[in-house]
């Protein structure tokens, strides 16, 4: 045996693991992804911004990868990812803005 061994103060008999505690669902930090996913899909809709539809793509797709709670982010999520989409298919399919005369 070396010193340091002899030495060490730790009991590897008394170490435990390591237990994340319960959080319950509606103390869960907001998911500021699907908040954001949501606001640049509408602005995306309302607005025809093409950035914006694949801003709110994005924030989607970063949304569900963090999901904690399923019952309440999948909501949030379907209904960024409905409005990100329903921008995209509306900028790309869609009739022409109408352009600016002066």
């Amino acid at each position: 045996m070396s010193s340091s061994h002899a030495n060490d103060p730790r009991q590897p008999s008394a170490a435990r693991p390591y237990v994340p505690p319960q959080v319950a669902p509606q103390d869960l930090p907001i998911d500021y992804a699907g908040f954001i996913a949501v606001i640049f899909g509408v602005a995306g809709v309302m607005f025809r911004y093409k950035l914006s539809s694949w801003l709110a793509l994005i924030f989607c797709a970063q949304s569900v990868a963090n999901m904690r709670n399923i019952e309440n982010d999948l909501k949030q999520v379907m209904m960024a990812m409905m409005f990100s989409l329903m921008g995209l298919i509306t900028n790309y399919f869609g009739p022409p803005r109408p352009s600016k005369q002066s």
